[in-house]
């Protein structure tokens, strides 16, 4: 015996009334008992209370009633005979007239009575019943409609109406075994009293019509028919990658459901759920999709969690004060107070001193919740026992659920991480003893932002997305930007990562797409939107999208973006930037960055701001973080410096290494912004402030590369002839360096706390001699590196090099779950 529920989205058009006739004659075929549960067409029953609510005012409109009347005709046009249409029809119209008499009542008296909105509402199922089974009769065999009114017996409490099952199961039984071979179909959702009157089942009310008959008639299962594939992870329209659940047990289920997920509404199934009746959720419009198979005990799985819901629309109620410490009967008297008016209270949890209670309840009952709270302490607030009731309004809840859960250590820590990381703080937390559910009350507007964060923190078989928003497409953010669009397959595959470029912006336009920038066409598109660049929007818009798991990509050389790193911050999103000027201005300002960026646990990281793609930073931060102790660093950071001296040999002039460097890209338009030594020093400064030290850059002593002539030419080309007027001052170096069998090179050294730049002749025992093409070369001396430095090298100019350091920044942020 199978009882087949089909929901109101599975009866409301003529494709999926196509489906359900598909799903039963497969049953038949199998020679499967079945007995079938209709709820009201979709959308009918809101419009029932619509018109019955309208009539109470004096508003009924006819057109409501024709619009209730022709969805059911046009379903009986496409899919009956037409021979045998005009039965229906007019048994249908009999119905109708019966519903616009009632509802004409409603209007003359202007009163709608609970019983009598329960006999309006009655009309939703009983007509689609009487058309599902008109249907089946045609196209499967023998079907009747049931009047479940006559079989399921119930009180008088109109509107959530109690079963007497023990009446309800004998009718029930009498009346399936007296028509054994009928395709019985039942009216979901109404019951009647004693006295014959119809009367509703409540909120899951044909979910539950299809648990009495499962549990009356020892059913095998209960398919429940609807529009999804089963119970997701998380909701499908907030967490795109939300997947169906094979298997919950019901606790999991009831979990879920109670906090949001709303395929079934677990209190109406208890009656299969005494009785240990499986229950599967099945998609009508892909029927041969499995489902979720609900029972007794959940089967095993690798994860942690099973799955991810949430409430919106919650307000907290916060009570506290010292009249609650030690007082015995004062949780009593609350919520007693609130249960008797019907105020359901969602969630609780209290002090471990006792100072204070918070209660979450549904945003439409707090103000009645806490005036209730008001009167009856009137006196403890008064006598300052108690301190006035708090609200906290515009709130949601989301729930991890999982009977898995009391099983696996760090749980909750893996919970509360992945919304730290995204910025959302919690105002309340409730677990119970059984630990199948940890709830957490947040911002109502963070709720899709924490289900996706959490998401990808649980189910890390799926890609975690990462959301870039990238300023800068010159030189360095056009390679990054190529270099991934050919990474994001890897990525996939083997880092488990999506990286989905949402916000992009040059120094003219910006463009924005929440589902990703195409990055094989960001350029037209860039280039086609209507949007002007302008960092004070494009901040605030990447703020507004409150996306999980954010990064801020800077690949320009601006002096005005790292103003706005500290708001970016702020805004819980992560920094990573090829641009010094943040690091290398004052030590105040970098000290600021790194505190703000550490406040709010996100990562601040400028690998390429010393070496380009070499691990500099990093490998500093390493050697500290593991205890060594820094003694001495010495560096060759300018990758075009290196370059220029390396080549400086032999016949060719200075000038001529100069101009040749700069046609190969390897300088700044002006050559003296490299030759300077600014840009080295910057980089050196940043090396000094993260090996512990508070160095300015007024402090850093720089030896001159150039002579004063050079350095104050008034144009590029005025430099140039200036180079090849001090030639012999440049031809005197490298005489020198050839006669002692030397190399020239500019060293940066930190010492003590000191920083020193300046032109040196080392030799061959020197680890800087071998030094060739644009390379850069660092070396750590330590006390565990004390007798062999610790030496870095590897190319420190270039594009791809610069660009690939970025990328891979953005992949180790990436990593951290």
């Amino acid at each position: 015996m199978k009882i087949l529920k089909f929901g109101g989205t599975s009866v409301a058009s003529v494709q999926s009334l196509q489906s359900v006739i598909g799903i039963v004659q497969k049953e038949k075929a199998n020679n499967t008992s079945i007995v079938i549960v209709t709820s009201a067409i979709g959308g009918m029953t809101n419009l029932l209370i619509k018109m019955a609510e309208d009539s109470a005012h004096g508003n009924f409109d006819e057109n409501d009633l024709v619009k209730f009347q022709n969805k059911h005709f046009e379903i009986i046009k496409s899919l009956v005979e037409i021979t045998a249409q005009n039965p229906i029809i007019t048994q249908l119209k009999l119905l109708m007239n019966e519903l616009e008499d009632l509802l004409q009542g409603v209007t003359v008296l202007r009163e709608l009575s609970f019983q009598t909105k329960d006999l309006i509402i009655s009309y939703g199922e009983r007509c689609s019943t009487l058309l599902l089974t008109k249907i089946l009769n045609q196209y499967v065999g023998e079907a009747e409609a049931v009047n479940s009114s006559s079989y399921i017996i119930t009180d008088s409490y109109f509107g959530q109406a109690n079963v007497d099952e023990k009446v309800s199961f004998k009718n029930i039984k009498e009346l399936v075994e007296s028509k054994p071979n009928k395709l019985l179909v039942f009216a979901g959702f109404i019951a009647g009293n004693k006295e014959g009157r119809v009367t509703t089942l409540g909120r899951g009310g044909s979910d539950y019509t299809a648990a009495l008959l499962a549990a009356a008639l020892d059913a095998e299962v209960i398919e429940i028919w609807t529009d999804v594939n089963g119970m997701m992870t998380a909701d499908p329209r907030l967490v795109k990658k939300a997947f169906s659940l094979h298997n919950l047990s019901y606790t999991e289920a009831m979990e879920l459901s109670y906090f949001g997920a709303k395929v079934i509404y677990p209190p109406t199934m208890s009656p299969a759920f005494k009785r240990k009746i499986p229950i599967v959720i099945k998609n009508t419009f892909q029927s041969d999709f499995k489902g979720t198979r609900i029972q007794f005990e959940s089967e095993k799985t690798s994860y942690p969690i099973k799955g991810i819901s949430s409430i919106k629309d919650v307000s907290l109620v916060n009570v506290k004060g010292s009249g609650l410490v030690g007082k015995l009967g004062f949780s009593g008297r609350l919520f007693s107070l609130l249960a008797k008016q019907n105020i359901n209270i969602i969630l609780i949890t209290q002090s471990s001193s006792e100072h204070s209670i918070t209660l979450a309840v549904k945003h439409d009952e707090v103000d009645k919740a806490k005036e209730l709270i008001d009167e009856e302490f009137e006196l403890e607030i008064q006598a300052k026992l108690l301190e006035p009731v708090e609200v906290e309004n515009n709130l949601g809840i989301i729930a991890i659920v999982g009977e898995n859960m009391k099983q696996t250590v760090g749980v909750s820590g893996k919970l509360f991480y992945a919304l730290g990381r995204n910025g959302i703080n919690v105002r309340a937390i409730a677990q119970g003893s059984s630990e199948y559910n940890i709830s957490v009350v947040i911002k109502e507007d963070d709720l899709s932002k924490s289900l996706n964060a959490v998401h990808d923190a649980f189910f890390n078989h799926l890609n975690k997305t990462i959301h870039v928003f990238n300023v800068g497409v010159g030189n360095i953010g056009a390679t990054f930007l190529n270099q991934l669009e050919k990474q994001k397959e890897y990525l996939s595959q083997n880092n488990d990562i999506e990286i989905k470029l949402v916000g992009l912006s040059n120094s003219k336009k910006m463009v924005f797409n929440e589902h990703g920038v195409d990055l094989l066409n960001w350029k037209d598109e860039l280039n086609n939107s209507e949007l002007e660049a302008n960092l004070d929007e494009f901040i605030s818009i990447m703020d507004h999208f409150n996306l999980p798991n954010c990064v801020f990509v800077d690949n320009t050389a601006s002096s005005t973006l790292p103003k706005y790193y500290k708001q970016i911050f702020e805004s819980s999103i992560s920094v990573v930037t090829c641009n010094k000027i943040a690091n290398s201005s004052s030590y105040k300002e970098y000290a600021e960055l790194k505190q703000t960026a550490r406040k709010y646990g996100i990562d601040f990281l400028y690998e390429t701001n010393v070496g380009a793609g070499l691990p500099i930073v990093s490998v500093l931060k390493d050697l500290q973080m593991s205890g060594d102790r820094l003694l001495k660093i010495e560096a060759i950071l300018s990758g075009t410096i290196s370059y220029i001296f390396n080549h400086f040999k032999g016949e060719v002039t200075f000038a001529e290494v100069v101009k040749n460097a700069q046609e190969l890209g390897y300088t700044e338009p002006d050559p003296r912004d490299d030759l300077s030594g600014v840009d080295f020093m910057r980089k050196m400064l940043i090396l000094a402030r993260d090996a512990g030290y508070q160095i300015e850059a007024e402090d850093v002593t720089i030896d001159s590369i150039l002579p004063k002539s050079c350095l104050e030419a008034p144009s590029v080309e005025d430099f140039y002839q200036s180079l090849v007027d001090e030639n012999e001052y440049f031809e005197s170096i490298k005489l020198k360096a050839e006669s002692e069998q030397k190399v020239i090179r500019y060293i940066g050294v930190l010492e003590d706390g000191k920083i020193t730049i300046s032109l040196e002749l080392v030799d061959a025992q020197h680890p800087f001699y071998s030094l060739s093409g644009s390379d850069n070369i660092i070396s750590f001396t330590t006390e565990r590196y004390k007798e062999r430095p610790l030496v870095v090298k590897g190319p420190g100019a270039g594009a791809e090099v610069t660009a690939g350091g970025v990328f891979a920044d953005l992949v180790n942020l990436s990593s951290i779950r």
